[in-house]
């Protein structure tokens, strides 16, 4: 049910822009660490996904740092977009 609602935007994306751009990862790693967190309100002792929303979260915050510091104008852009919030730690 969740798995639906993401691939719309996923697709659309895809046509628009390169899928090895920073954005398009950083897209992907908020989609599927937003499937696990719903997926851990029905599995909360699931401890193997846990371990996996963890490297997913390190690789998302290495990506957003890498783009902070090479242009703060699409980090704002994609911060705004995926409504997540700003690191403070870059």
């Amino acid at each position: 049910m969740i798995k639906n609602s993401f691939i719309p935007v996923i697709s659309q994306k895809k046509e628009e822009e390169n899928t090895g751009s920073v954005e398009f990862q950083v897209f992907n790693f908020t989609n599927k660490i937003r499937k696990l967190t719903s997926h851990f309100e029905l599995h909360p002792k699931d401890y193997l996904s846990q371990r996996g929303l963890r490297k997913i979260l390190g690789k998302r915050k290495r990506l957003l740092s890498y783009l902070s510091k090479k242009n703060q104008i699409r980090y704002k852009k994609l911060i705004n977009q995926l409504d997540i919030r700003d690191s403070q730690i870059r």
